[in-house]
Order: C-alpha cells, then structure tokens, then sequence
C-alpha cells in the first residue's frame, strides 16, 4: 500500500518518541477525580482513553483531527461535480493527521477499489441465515467471515515481533474497509431487493459504489452517501462501538474480531439503533395522525403524549453535546439544498423547532437539542430506501473509518491490554463507612 503505509510509519514513529517522553516526565500526574455515581453510572465522563483520530467538545461538536464538519465540507477533496466531502479523504486525514490532497485521497480509493473483491465463503455464510434475520446480524457474521482472511492472525501465529504489529494491523484495516460496502449492499438486496444482486463499478469512489451497489444511481444519493459515511466515521473513543473496537483489539485480536464486536455495540437501542427508532417514531405518528404533514401543534401534542407514557423522543439529547449536534446541521443543509419540498425532511424540521422548548420545559433535561440520528432517516427515505431496519448497517460501514484508523494507531503505538479495576458493592459500603479504600491508596 505504498506511500500512504510510509506516511503512517513515520507518523506513528515520531508519536511514539513524543508519548514516551510525555508519560516519563508526566506519567505520575493526576487528571480529574472519579465519583462514586461515575463508578455505578457508566463511567460517564470519566476520562480513561487516548483517541488521536477525533475528539468531541460539548459546545462544538465534533472535530477530527482539529477540523469541524463544516471545515471538512470545505477542505477536503470532493468526487467529480460534487459538493460534499470524499470519505477517502476523512480516512487518510484521521490516519495521518494531516488534509490529503485530491492525489492522496485518489490513492486511497485505489486502494480500496484493487482489494475490494469479497471471498464467496462470506456470501455463503450470510445466505445460510434466515431471510427474517436482522440486517445488523447479518452484517456482523459477514464480516465474521471475513476473518479468514487476516493477515494480523497469520502473522501472530508465525510470531512476529510485536514493534512490528501495526503492519498487519494497517493491511487487515484497508482490506475490511475496503470490502465493506460490497457486504452491505449485498444484505441489503438479499433482504429486500429480491436477492437481486448489483455488481461493484471499479470507476466509482467508496461510497459513491456503495450507492450503486444498493441499487441508487441518482447523484443526490451518491452525494449523501459521502456526506452520511463522512459525518458517522468517528465520534472520539469513549462511545461504544469505538470503546467495543479498541477493548478487544488491545487484546491483540485482528481487526476482524474487533471490528465485528464493536458493532454488535452500535447495533444496541442506545447507540446505532438510534437511527432506527428515529424514522419508526415519525412514521407512527404520521399514522396516529393520519397525516403525511403534522402541524407544529400536532407534533407538540404527540411529543407530550411519547412522554408521559414514559418513553424518550428518538433522535434527542447526547452524553456529551450540549447543543445541536453539528452532523444534523449538515444533514438539515443537504436537505434545504436537494429536498427543500419533502415532507417528510419538513416533519423533521418541525420536529426541531418544537421538541426542545418541550423538552426545556421538563428541567431535568442537559440537553434536549437533536443528536445525528434525528435527521438521517428522512433523508434516505427520500431516496427510496425507506427500510429503516436497515439503517444501522450504513452507519456501520461509515464507522469502521474510525475505529480502523484507530486500531492503527493503538498498535503502533504500542497501547497495552486494557483492564479497568472493580469494584463490590460491599468494598464500596465499608470504603463510606472509612473501614476501607476502594481507591487503593
């Protein structure tokens, strides 16, 4: 993989040496205090990971590598007669830190179109599951499959010395990317499209493929599958499909492995299903309504109604973010610009204007602006694919941008097992009853 592989070397080399002399001089060094309530609450807040690829601000959203979204929209190179930013490019920016040119993001896309064939085994594994079965499921056993083919295992296996990790690691990471859409278009036709399968036009960039694969050659669609694979790659360290993919990467599984179990984390209600329930909650009020245009009056009233049968509004609030998430702000601008007449994109506006005064109102609520999963499904529903199950497994494709970049960087930096100490309930009474010290100080 040429110079993109050399590039990350000296990277990763010079990373090393700077990180090795800040924890010699610093190591010692305290951040932060952990609470009790952070113990038994998840964690939340804690701060416990190292991510070079991006970082989430509470005020201002996600940035990767420094770079707001609207920056990225800017800067980094587009596909011919596009607006939106190439997926390519986010990658290479994540992996090297640097803004690729239009050249460097054209290799990756080489890269990925040369390594892009899927082995028979994985469609053969996928097959043998039940039409019913979940796309998320079947996304997780295809690349399962996939595993076979890591060059990570086999090298393990012949003992290579682990300074050198990161190499497999590196090759493993591009291959998975690489193949992807191919995997996930072909769910997506197995499931709903009546098993008919479109094959991959070597011509086109990664996500520009993908749509063709799904079955979607109109230009607005391709463009929303950069925007989409763009602004879902990564989302710091700490959420749980990135956390899922570094834990057990730390403890030297391949890529494969990793990679799969982490999206069984995106697959969960809380995380990437998110995206899922959003669209599932429009449409069933759309249907109680009886209506394809609620009013701003019927929404509030509909809100209230999801509420006090003590349920959340999908697609608002966020751990972190106090403010609405950047990565809807793109979303609504696609929409004005492609879609500004679609009723259903025009529901989810409404929804925004109405849902946070709501929410505001209750005063228990940190944030009740809308998160990246609000927007996304009209969206796609616009173009055609209105099957929202499925929504989850495109947010799946783009997250493994950042995860694999990632799991680069934490093994060529050399970043150990991890293993978080716990506690009992017990240790922790005595501890407030000064018997003990949970802290072990």
């Amino acid at each position: 993989m040429g110079i993109i592989k050399d590039r990350f070397k000296a990277k990763a080399d010079a990373a090393n040496a700077e990180i090795k002399q800040i924890i010699k001089e610093h190591g010692n060094k305290v951040i932060g205090e952990v609470t009790l309530s952070q113990i038994y609450q998840g964690m939340r807040g804690m701060t416990g990971l190292v991510t070079e690829t991006s970082l989430l601000d509470a005020q201002e959203g996600i940035r990767f590598r420094g770079y707001s979204i609207p920056e990225l929209q800017q800067q980094l190179p587009k596909a011919p007669k596009g607006e939106q930013p190439l997926p390519e490019g986010l990658f290479y920016l994540m992996l090297i830190g640097e803004l690729p040119d239009a050249e460097m993001s054209n290799r990756v896309t080489d890269i990925w179109q040369r390594r892009s064939h899927v082995p028979n085994h994985v469609f053969a594994a996928i097959d043998a599951l039940p039409i019913n079965t979940h796309p998320m499921t079947m996304f997780v056993v295809g690349v399962m499959a996939l595993q076979t083919e890591s060059y990570f295992a086999k090298a393990y296996g012949e003992g290579i010395n682990k300074k050198d990790y990161w190499e497999p690691i590196f090759d493993d990471a591009m291959i998975l990317i690489a193949r992807l859409p191919r995997i996930a278009a072909y769910i997506y036709r197995r499931k709903y499209k009546n098993n008919e399968h479109i094959h991959p036009n070597g011509l086109l960039d990664w996500a520009g493929n993908l749509a063709h694969m799904l079955g979607y050659d109109d230009h607005g669609f391709m463009e929303l599958m950069r925007l989409y694979m763009t602004i879902h790659a990564d989302h710091e360290g700490g959420n749980v499909s990135a956390h899922t993919t570094h834990l057990v990467g730390s403890a030297l599984s391949d890529p494969y492995l990793a990679y799969a179990a982490g999206m069984n984390g995106l697959a969960g209600p809380l995380h990437g299903l998110a995206n899922q329930e959003v669209i599932k909650w429009i449409f069933e009020m759309q249907e109680e309504l009886n209506t394809d245009a609620p009013t701003k009056e019927q929404i509030a009233e509909y809100v209230k109604k999801t509420l006090s049968e003590g349920k959340v509004v999908p697609g608002y609030g966020h751990a972190v973010l106090r403010k609405t998430d950047p990565r809807f702000t793109a979303q609504m601008e696609f929409g004005k610009l492609h879609m500004p007449e679609d009723k259903l994109v025009n529901t989810v506006w409404n929804i925004y204007e109405v849902v946070p005064p709501i929410l505001q109102s209750l005063g228990k609520i940190k944030n009740p602006w809308p998160n990246v999963d609000a927007h996304s499904g009209a969206l796609l529903v616009h173009y055609g694919l209105k099957e929202y199950e499925y929504y989850t497994v495109l947010f799946a494709v783009s997250r493994a941008l950042g995860v694999m970049a990632s799991l680069i960087w934490d093994r060529a930096l050399g970043l150990p097992l991890e293993r978080p100490k716990s506690v009992t309930t017990e240790l922790v009474k005595l501890w407030i009853e000064g018997k003990d010290n949970i802290w072990g100080e």
